[in-house]
């Protein structure tokens, strides 16, 4: 106790060179712990870009090609799926929830989704969280469109603007429909999601912009129709009542014999791209450590340049009764007593970064992040850098342990 009590002194009588110290350990320990945090948490949010959907069925190609067009709308498939097939597939027991989407129009690079209203109940994102307006509605028209957030913000769109839809994606594309033009009903909060860059329209003004036969121009037909009658469709998502409904329609949809279709369950197709993104997880991990090693070596260069200003008053120490072991001891007790600060200080500022932070990744970049109580990987880390910082202060503990009396009252030229 009284080796601890001298060596508290003893940083107070040196609060300069260990405040700069236990801040560089005090911001290595928050960037590993929001490291790590926003790493465990990506992970989980992308695996949550769409959530709650049992199944997704397109055209026959890819599972992670499927994904990417129908989710994330990144490449394009060959063929669709045809509204009868849709219907079928739709009607058989155990399906709880369907929702057709139509890709292949654009908006200034902005993906198109002619979809139904159903979109909007049972399109779930994260941890199974609602879609929600931030303003207006959905569309109730058939010349209606919903914008995610960032096509609004990106464009500057508001409420009750009207804007021309072109066929094809990104910015290939070469015909605009300017004689169908659409106006903002709904805007939707943010995702963090690809739903925050694509313009919502129903499925029947798919048909009806292209020309097709859709009943919508049928003058005895109303035009609250906001479905009508493609003839197909890029993909669809589905719910069940069960998982066993899934995976037996799953293997149905699969031997199809009418069409060339795949069902794919998200879940597991999400955690097999994330897989081909693992390095992406080394580096973060990688990064980690040399944050962390970087200011442990900062530490280690710290006490062993003070303990060349200190050995006069470790001689000193040495004179009044102190044994080498008490000032292997109190070197030890100080580097350890830093280290511990550090970390203590570094898990305040993590938790005021994260809770700061949250909002802006949720929005940004699709990361919800959990604000919870460390847990017990997260207090390893912390705990193997005690323990790290511990060893390292062993090194000048023990150069202290070797120092002489005639070595530290001696007058050096």
């Amino acid at each position: 106790m009284i080796l601890a009590k001298l060596a508290y002194k003893s940083l107070l009588n040196r609060r300069a060179s260990v405040l700069l110290t236990l801040f560089t350990i005090a911001i290595s320990v928050m960037l590993l712990l929001s490291i790590e945090r926003v790493r465990i948490d990506a992970k989980s949010s992308f695996s949550n870009t769409i959530s709650g959907t049992d199944l997704i069925v397109g055209a026959r190609t890819g599972d992670i090609q499927l994904l990417l067009s129908s989710v994330f709308r990144i490449g394009h498939t060959n063929n669709g799926v045809s509204w009868k097939s849709y219907e079928y597939i739709t009607s058989q027991r155990g399906v709880k929830w369907s929702i057709p989407i139509s890709l292949g129009d654009s908006h200034k690079g902005q993906a198109v989704l002619g979809t139904t209203l159903d979109y909007f109940s049972h399109y779930l994102f994260a941890k199974k969280q609602n879609l929600t307006f931030n303003k207006g509605h959905p569309f109730a028209a058939i010349n209606e469109v919903v914008l995610g957030s960032e096509v609004a913000n990106k464009l500057g769109y508001k409420l009750n603007d009207s804007i021309v839809i072109s066929h094809g994606m990104g910015n290939t594309s070469f015909h605009h429909h300017d004689d169908n033009p659409f106006k903002i009903v709904g805007i939707l909060n943010p995702t963090g999601t690809p739903v925050d860059k694509t313009l919502h329209i129903p499925l029947a003004a798919i048909d009806l912009i292209h020309g097709g036969s859709s009943p919508v121009h049928a003058e005895h037909e109303k035009h609250n129709d906001l479905t009508g009658h493609p003839k197909q469709i890029t993909a669809f998502l589905m719910g069940f009542n069960s998982p066993l409904y899934t995976l037996q329609i799953r293997r149905n949809i699969n031997q199809y014999k009418q069409e060339a279709l795949l069902g794919i369950m998200p879940t597991v197709t999400l955690k097999e791209l994330w897989e081909m993104l693992a390095i992406v997880e080394k580096i973060l991990l990688l990064f980690s450590a040399v944050v962390v090693l970087v200011s442990l070596l900062g530490m280690l260069t710290t006490l062993l340049a003070n303990l060349s200003q200190r050995r006069r008053e470790l001689a000193i120490l040495r004179s009044v009764g102190a044994r080498p072991w008490h000032l292997f001891t109190l070197i030890s007790i100080e580097s350890l007593l830093t280290t511990l600060l550090g970390c203590l200080v570094g898990s305040a500022l993590y938790y005021l970064v994260i809770f700061s932070a949250s909002g802006y990744l949720q929005s940004h970049a699709g990361i919800s992040v959990n604000i919870t109580m460390l847990s017990y990987y997260e207090l390893g880390l912390i705990g193997v850098i005690i323990a790290a910082g511990f060893i390292i202060g062993l090194i000048p503990a023990t150069r202290a342990y070797f120092y002489s009396l005639s070595d530290g009252m001696s007058i050096k030229a």
